[in-house]
């Protein structure tokens, strides 16, 4: 490790909730060499964010700092102007946030907010930063990098969206990024080559990094060193390995415990006419760009069907095409063998009612200025009439069904963590009695304490209710836990499709294969063998290739 850049002493943050301020960071100490990378971990609410944040001088809206010191690079940043904070952050400091789709500006296209930065603070002009874009692009496995940064924040998916985000942050060559869940939003396949990249420009330009994420086979890979924090406060600090070898806290040793919870997959009989059916399906964005070809699946009553493949492979937009959000451009999409019409504008309140989505960021599908009586209540009334004492009562019931306190009711949603925003946003699609949820990424965001009693959450309900669920996910882990039913998906198409069991077990389709063998393992050296074993069988391909083309 290089000099001391950042040193952080006994900060004090507090929040403002149910009328007064509280304590969410108590007496917090970290300290950041040039060339180090710190992982920051814990549940959701530990805190992780609010401290990464804090380390630049910034708090998000309803938070203050009020004690302690950040020394940064021999700046007291605390002690500077909101001016002088800013001449810092972006070209010294820089941020890569969890949610891109929220963080993005939708009407200026990705180029042109890459070029911002350096170009307001006098670090490049415009045609050289657009350059470096193109070249971190493709660094950054971008598809066609000298164009992509002339497309809208809607026109790429969520997954390149964020590896534009890490691309933004990289292009003033920063001494300090605060990496705030920067792969929570990728295929397991692309998360390797932001993490390859992120790891080769930590050393290339000797950046001090702080990682924060939920998700520790992750963290593992890029940090030199781990803190654990819990409400606000710190849990174990130490070096990687060693906290991997020997934990000392309880707690630790249950964020680093693998997975426990698997539904238990019952055999169910095929019914007559299954419950979703979609037949030949081609979906496309604009009437030019084709997202699905011919996509044909059945959904049975009560199972969970996981659709997985990379960013990008169609699995959100067949759920568009699903819900009529993206009506399709040929075939058909059936409810109980009933043909639905193809936009969701033409069908009816009932039909909408009976297809209900959870999307992948609450952040941006619940709005800010809603209370939690509001954003459940509205689909209460909508479907039902439903007002009054009635209304509210039956908001409570959805608050006790999702395992949240009903005092929460009077919250803003910017009040609550991750996971109790996630079962807001499940308690919300459950208000319409739904037949069918589709839940799009519901477990990304989360840390994997609280996506394990999401997940157990969906399954309880599951079996209350009747529930189907079409899965939609990139999380293998979560596959093997809930599925019944994996479809495999690959630039619009369906290459696999079967019980869990049988899609799982080898051998594996040649992409399945790839998906399986790209998941984080809990080895702080997967990351580089699985680089050095993929570049020897890249080179081995090519000497074939060589070979081949001599004899």
């Amino acid at each position: 490790m290089g000099e001391r850049l950042l040193t952080v002493r006994n900060l004090q943050i507090e929040g403002f909730a149910d009328d007064s301020w509280k304590t969410i960071v108590n007496g917090m100490n970290l300290h950041l060499d040039r060339g180090e990378v710190l992982g920051l971990i814990g549940e959701s609410g530990a805190g992780k964010s609010t401290i990464g944040i804090a380390a630049m001088g910034y708090t998000r809206p309803g938070c203050r700092i009020v004690g302690g010191s950040i020394d940064f690079d021999g700046v007291q940043i605390l002690e500077q102007s909101q001016e002088q904070i800013r001449d810092i952050r972006g070209v010294r400091m820089s941020y890569v946030a969890q949610s891109a789709a929220a963080s993005f500006n939708p009407s200026h296209k990705l180029i042109d907010q890459y070029a911002e930065t350096p170009v307001q603070h006098g670090v490049l002009k415009y045609r050289q930063a657009t350059n470096n874009a193109k070249a971190i692009y493709a660094k950054l496995d971008l598809p066609d990098p000298n164009n992509i940064g002339n497309r809208y924040p809607h026109q790429v998916s969520g997954g390149q969206l964020q590896r534009a985000m890490v691309a933004m942050a990289m292009s003033c060559e920063p001494d300090l990024i605060v990496f705030d869940e920067p792969t929570t939003a990728l295929d397991v396949t692309t998360q390797i080559e932001v993490l390859s990249a992120i790891k080769d420009v930590v050393k290339e330009f000797n950046t001090a990094a702080i990682y924060i994420t939920h998700d520790l086979a992750v963290v593992i890979q890029l940090a030199d060193r781990i803190m654990v924090l819990r409400y606000g406060e710190l849990v174990e600090e130490s070096a990687t390995r060693e906290m991997l070898s020997s934990p000392k806290q309880q707690y630790t040793r249950d964020l680093l415990a693998v997975r426990t919870f698997s539904k238990n997959v019952e055999d169910q009989d095929k019914e007559e006419v299954p419950l979703i059916q979609v037949e030949n399906v081609d979906a496309s964005y604009a009437g030019t760009v084709k997202v699905l070809e011919d996509i044909n699946l059945s959904v049975e009553r009560c199972r969970t069907v996981a659709i997985v493949g990379e960013s990008g492979s169609g699995k959100s937009t067949l759920a568009r095409a699903i819900t009529g959000l993206l009506p399709p451009s040929k075939g058909t999409v059936k409810y109980l063998g009933k043909e639905l019409p193809r936009s969701y504008k033409d069908r009816t309140k009932d039909q909408l009612r009976q297809l209900q989505m959870i999307y992948q960021m609450p952040d941006v599908a619940l709005n800010p200025r809603q209370k939690v009586r509001d954003a459940i209540g509205r689909p209460l009334g909508f479907y039902f009439g439903m007002d009054g004492s009635a209304r509210e009562k039956r908001v409570q019931e959805l608050l006790e069904m999702i395992e949240l306190p009903t005092n929460f009711i009077d919250r803003f949603t910017p009040e609550l963590s991750g996971g109790q925003k996630q079962r807001v946003c499940i308690a919300r699609a459950l208000a319409a009695k739904p037949v069918i949820i589709i839940c799009d990424e519901v477990t990304s965001a989360l840390d994997q304490l609280v996506a394990e009693e999401i997940l157990k959450l969906l399954d309880r309900l599951q079996k209350e209710l009747d529930m189907t669920y079409l899965f939609i996910t990139h999380d293998l882990a979560t596959v093997k836990a809930i599925a019944d039913e994996i479809v495999v998906m690959l630039q619009g198409k369906i290459v696999e499709h079967g019980l869990k069991e049988e899609v799982l077990a080898p051998p594996h389709h040649e992409y399945t294969e790839l998906l399986l063998s790209s998941v984080p393992e809990m080895d702080p050296d997967w990351l580089d063998q699985l680089l050095q074993s993929r570049a020897a069988a890249a080179w081995g391909r090519r000497q074939n290739q060589f070979c081949f083309g001599i004899g």
